[in-house]
């Protein structure tokens, strides 16, 4: 006890003049307090309460537990100075010379850079005299005027082009990793977080929070700070980020009070005082160890490197450095289990694409250069050993490897233009480039492939408040003392005792932190702070011209007794206070919910009755489905009083909020906002299907879903809430299995009263689903903390932005800044326009590709030499492949992808249309090229560059054709705009001035190269006609795409398309690799084996019972019209029965009515604009075929309404 008495006021100064000079104006220094905030639990517990507990620290810390700080700017600097900022330095880029040093580890730029560097040397070797005599008539005469000297030329012009593509490669990188950080810091800003300041609850950036504030902590908040607890209620953490351990930890003042920065809420609300920031917190602390741990090894690195042997610490430094390791390693492993186990579980749509397609051209072009080589080589051995019949000899031995090293170079450069490696780059623009504009729209990508994932889309399953809603909720309808108000209540119409209940009710059972303030403008709304719900209920107690605030100041938030905060499992929110007779409790929450736990009611002039079982499905009927018929959300509003004497225990949640007396139920509305319709309509022509998942009433969810458009009357779809869901989709032994949920999830498209794990259900159920004709690509909105899984397990979690917690936004993919549903349709744009960029990318690059490949190979093979030298094709690569992937990558998008279906998985990047093209402007610029190649000096009458010795001077034939080549791609990349047959390729083409801007450049330049260029570029300048030649060929481009696109896709049957995704089965392994922690065991072997066989088998034999039963009725004319509208009518005729069944197997066309069955709780369904989804929530089973037939001839002439859907 002595030395727990002597550790424990370490935090406390022991006389005034024992701190340290700077910080004398507070109790206690910055290392008291790191000190502190690193005991956990009791230890924590013990020396908090020895120093004299939380309040005191306040004092120390000159702060007030109910005020906060007095926000006066000098007093927070000087905080800042003393214990440091809230800001975490982030780890230092990497140097503009280290991105160079990395793009030079490129392996074809470094084997072309030896074979330049071998090329330069020999350059400077004197040649023998009379070398067409002894060394062989390949190597030609001496040249005149010197050019025998000037050969080091070419080899200076490879190494300056290859120095010229690794500027721009690390420059495009630096400009990739400069807009990483900005998206970092944006989404750093985007973070605020709760504080009192002067009195008042006001929002700042985590960055600006300093020791001695006293912040609000709420459900789903990530902690940006270390504190103390001064108030808890009901505070559960997730610490598994610090500690691992995955059990949330309940925090309060006599339990553990220690709150820890990056740690989660999971449940509750509560205030701290901030006790450490930034470097000085737990979770900067963590950081600075591992950059020391990184630094050291660094310095190790370079130690190795100096003195080429390890140095042996001494043995603090290995005692001290040993756990940093293991606990860095334990986390890498960790975060990587955890990215493979709950995260996506596939590439990109887009990269496993691009990266099939790579490697595809990359091997093309590795045997071609091959073979060109090798072509090159043979026929300069034999033409000079054996034509000419010459020996090898020693002074000639310089002049043949220099041949070979030309060889080579023409080689290399072959596979340099045939290697796609503008793909990259051009994907890293595309994406840089949509996610700049996205912030526009209010979309905050946080990462970069779920720009291009979101234009693969197929499926979206949206939140309803705040996301189709404005959530700017007020009462709009009440049910008081028996009496419906259809419009807002007066407060003379209500018994005071009732309205004191309700006044206090609504102040003491809301978060403290949820407010009305007033408008900022005159004319404006009063402005909603908090939860939205509790800002509608707060505004009915204005509106009723009662003070809330005044309720609350009578009873802070520190002296409510116990609070059961909100979450999804309760769909509640209850306050416990002290009264003179004992306790009162008040509650709140769903109205179907609340009314069950309800045994009295306030009925007319504040008199309580008996509330019985027909009370209330009288009220439901009468007052709830009729609220919720008009979109409105229900809240009950409850309370019941406790005597002293017979105190419950509190832990026991259900045997509290039980025994309740109902006070109210209010009708809250929350309008759609009016552009959401207009945005559904087109995702649905998009292709894409909407599903709302809301935690709302099933009636409200359906009048919302119509108002939207989600829903259409008379449509096929299923409206149904979490319980039956969760009951469909499980068998006998409560276990989900896949072939239930594919028998639901297609026409699924409202799923009410639903919790977090049914939405996650939902999404796992639709993207592991296979009876679709491809892979569903889903997306999910979400704004609470439980989201998480369904945010990480879609191919796209939205995060709402200012309806979100921190949890969600940080499993989610994009931000929605606005919270708004049509900035969603804004993403799938933008997804579809990156995937449209890089496909007219690739037909640009694969035409070059085609065309300089084939001409290079041929020209080898005939002429000895490639007619396109290797620097010119170096050029020729920065154009196709940094010019033209900047050019086509930033094409804004336009309204007509919005007019097309999703691609899929499996849809080819390269389409027959794109092949089309790609080989008809192939076909005519080889056909211009080889034309001018053997032909071109006597149509234009200059001098053949044919046959052409070693170090001979640049022709204008080869000039004229290198020019003509470069002018034909131009030209050609204005087609490439176009991918669907489009002819009208100038289209929008102002739009984009960047692709302007790059094409007349790239056009300057080439003049510059020809007309100036040289021997470096081999090239000799040309005349005024000789260019108008060039150019006129270049346009005739044009004109050749224009007869390409009249020619039918569908009449060229020997087009292949290329770049295909994963298939089915790859994908199904990856699944089953991947995601073994969320599918059981027995589960998957079913399904890999018996399952499969068993479902072969039954639908053959129910494929040839549809034949006979079909058959039959056609003979027997028993057949309704509307049975034949569906093959589950069809199936339901009498003669049509299925004896045989496999026990035990689960089969997709078996129907389980015990599992499948809906409560029989109404014997009428409730009015709807869909009958069908009436059945489904709470309609009665047709247990005979007549009844069958019979509901089958009274949805006539809607084939939609099948036997399946109507169960």
């Amino acid at each position: 006890m002595g030395d727990m008495a002597n550790s424990t006021v370490d935090f406390l100064p022991k006389s005034p003049g024992s701190e340290v000079n700077h910080d004398e104006d507070f109790g206690c220094n910055l290392e008291q307090l790191r000190s502190l905030m690193e005991l956990r639990g009791t230890d924590a517990l013990d020396k908090l309460q020895s120093g004299g507990g939380v309040r005191e620290l306040c004092r120390h810390l000159r702060t007030s537990p109910s005020e906060g700080l007095s926000g006066d700017v000098t007093d927070l600097n000087r905080r800042r100075t003393i214990f440091g900022q809230n800001f975490i330095p982030p780890k230092k880029p990497k140097t503009f010379l280290q991105l160079v040093w990395e793009a030079l580890q490129d392996v074809t730029l470094i084997i072309l850079e030896v074979a330049a560097l071998i090329s330069l040397g020999l350059s400077f070797y004197p040649m023998p005299g009379g070398t067409d005599e002894v060394c062989g008539a390949a190597l030609g005469s001496v040249e005149e005027d010197g050019e025998a000297e000037a050969g080091w030329i070419e080899g200076a012009a490879i190494l300056l082009s290859v120095a010229c593509v690794v500027v721009v490669t690390a420059f495009n990188d630096w400009s990739k990793e400069k807009q990483f950080r900005g998206l970092q810091n944006r989404i750093e800003q985007e973070q605020k977080f709760s504080v009192m300041r002067g009195g008042q609850v006001v929002q700042i950036p985590v960055a600006e929070m300093v020791v001695g504030d006293i912040a609000h902590v709420k459900y789903g908040d990530l902690l940006p700070a270390d504190g103390v607890v001064i108030h808890s209620n009901d505070l559960k953490v997730d610490e598994s980020s610090l500690t691992g351990e995955a059990d949330h930890v309940r925090k309060s003042l006599d339990r553990d009070p220690m709150l820890l920065s990056g740690t989660h809420v999971m449940e509750g609300s509560g205030r701290m005082l901030v006790a450490a920031v930034g470097i000085n917190s737990q979770t900067g602390i963590i950081f600075a160890l591992l950059g020391a741990v990184e630094e050291d090894e660094e310095k190790e690195k370079e130690e190795k490197k100096k003195d080429k042997k390890a140095k042996v610490p001494d043995g603090t430094a290995d005692m001290e450095m040993q756990p940093l390791n293991t606990a860095d390693g334990d986390f890498d492993d960790g975060k990587d289990r955890k990215r493979g186990g709950t995260h996506k579980k596939e590439k990109s749509v887009l990269q496993g694409k691009l990266t099939r397609l790579a490697v595809q051209i990359g091997k093309a072009g590795l045997v071609m250069s091959s073979i060109t080589v090798i072509i090159l080589i043979l026929w300069f051995v034999i033409d000079t050993f054996l034509v000419q019949g010459l020996p090898w000899l020693s002074e000639c031995s310089p002049m043949y490897i220099q041949f070979f090293i030309k060889f080579f170079i023409i080689g290399v450069t072959v596979l340099v233009v045939a290697v796609p490696e503008g793909l990259p780059l051009a994907v890293t623009i595309s994406l840089a480039y949509s996610v700049k504009k996205m912030m526009k729209d209010n979309n905050l990508v946080r990462h970069l492939d779920a720009c291009e994932t979101m234009g693969n889309a197929t499926a979206i399953c949206s939140d309803k408040t705040g996301t189709l809603t404005t959530n700017r909720m007020t009462v709009v309808q009440a049910y008081i003392e028996n009496t419906h108000h259809k419009s807002m209540p007066r407060a003379d119409l209500i018994s005071e005792s009732t309205l004191h209940l309700l006044v206090n009710g609504i102040a003491l059972n809301c978060a403290y932190t949820t407010n009305i303030q007033p408008p900022e403008r005159d004319g404006g709304l009063p402005r909603q702070l908090g939860n939205k719900t509790e800002c509608a209920l707060l505004g009915f107690v204005l509106d009723l011209h009662r003070d809330y605030q005044a309720v609350r100041a009578a009873c802070p938030e520190e002296h409510l007794y116990k609070v059961y905060t909100f979450n999804s499992e309760r769909k509640s929110m209850t306050t416990v206070v002290r009264t003179s007779q004992g306790f009162r409790l008040y509650s709140k929450g769903a109205s179907e919910i609340l009314l069950n736990k309800c045994t009295r009611a306030i009925g007319e002039r504040g008199e309580i009755s008996s509330f019985k079982l027909r009370d209330r499905d009288d009220i439901v009927k009468k007052v709830i489905e009729p609220m919720a018929s008009d979109g409105l959300r229900t809240i009950c509003l409850a309370y019941r009083d406790i005597a002293s004497k017979s105190e419950p225990d509190w832990d026991k949640e259900s045997e509290v909020v039980s025994d309740l007396t109902c006070l109210a139920v209010v009708g809250i509305e929350d309008p759609v906002r009016l552009e959401v319709p207009d945005a559904i309509r087109k995702c649905q022509e998009a292709g894409i299907t909407v599903r709302m998942v809301t935690g709302d009433n099933i009636n409200t969810a359906r009048a919302i879903a119509t108002k939207c458009g989600i829903i259409h009357p008379g449509d096929d779809f299923l409206c149904m809430e979490g319980k039956e869901f969760n009951k469909r989709i499980r068998n006998r032994q409560s276990v989900i299995e896949q072939e239930r949920i594919d028998k639901i999830w297609p026409k699924l498209r409202v799923l009410a009263r639903s919790s977090p794990t049914d939405k996650h259900t939902l999404v796992k159920g639709i993207i592991d689903s296979t009876v679709a004709e491809r892979r569903q690509v889903v997306a999910v909105t979400g704004d609470g903390t439980n989201d998480g899984p369904a945010l990480k397990k879609a191919d796209v979690g939205f995060a709402m932005g200012l309806a979100g917690t921190d949890v969600a936004k940080e499993a989610s993919d994009i931000i929605l800044t606005d919270d708004n549903f049509s900035s969603i349709v804004k993403a799938v744009m933008w997804g579809r326009n990156v995937y449209d960029s890089i496909s007219k990318f690739l037909q640009f690059q694969l035409t070059v590709n085609v065309v300089a490949v084939i001409v290079a190979f041929t020209g080898a093979c005939i002429t000895q030499d490639s007619p396109l030298k290797a620097v010119q094709m170096l050029w020729v690569n920065l154009i196709m492949d940094t010019f033209a992937s900047l050019a086509l990558a930033t094409e804004p998008p336009t309204e007509s992808l919005l007019k097309r279906r999703p691609y899929g998985r499996d849809k080819p990047l390269i389409s027959r249309t794109m092949m089309k093209n790609i080989l008809g402007h192939a076909i005519y610029q080889l056909i211009v090229i080889f034309v001018l190649l053997f032909l071109g000096e006597r149509m234009f009458d200059f001098d053949s560059g044919r046959y052409a010795p070693l170090h001979a001077p640049p022709s204008e034939h080869y000039t004229f054709v290198f020019n003509t080549f470069v002018m034909m791609q131009l030209f050609n990349e204005v087609n490439a705009r176009k991918i669907h047959g489009e002819r009208n390729v100038f289209g929008g083409i102002y739009r984009n001035p960047i692709f302007c801007s790059i094409v007349l450049g790239t056009f300057v330049i080439q003049i510059f190269i020809v007309q100036f260029g040289g021997k470096p570029f081999s090239c000799t300048a040309l005349n005024i006609e000789q260019w108008l030649w060039c150019v006129f060929l270049g346009i005739a481009e044009l004109l050749w795409g224009q007869v390409i696109a009249t020619i039918p896709t569908s009449r060229l049957k020997f087009l292949k398309e290329a770049g295909h995704g994963a298939q089915n089965d790859e994908i199904l392994d990856n699944d089953l690799e991947e995601d073994v922690e969320e599918i059981d065991h027995a589960e998957r072997e079913l399904r890999r084996g018996q399952i499969l066989w068993f479902r072969g088998l039954h639908r053959i034999q129910t494929q040839i019972r549809v034949v006979k039963a079909f058959r039959s009725s056609l003979h027997e004319k028993v057949e309704t019209p509307a049975a034949r509208s569906s093959i589950h009518n069809f199936m339901a005729h009498p003669d049509f029965v299925i004896t045989e069944v496999e026990p035990q197997i689960p089969l997709i066309d078996d129907t389980d009515a015990e599992d499948d069955a809906p409560t029989k709780r109404n014997d009428t369904p409730p009015s709807s604009p869909n009958r069908n989804s009436d059945s489904v929530v709470g309609g009665t089973i047709p247990t005979t075929m007549n009844a069958i037939v019979q509901r089958a001839g009274n949805v006539f002439g809607n084939p939609l309404h099948s036997f399946e859907t109507s169960l």
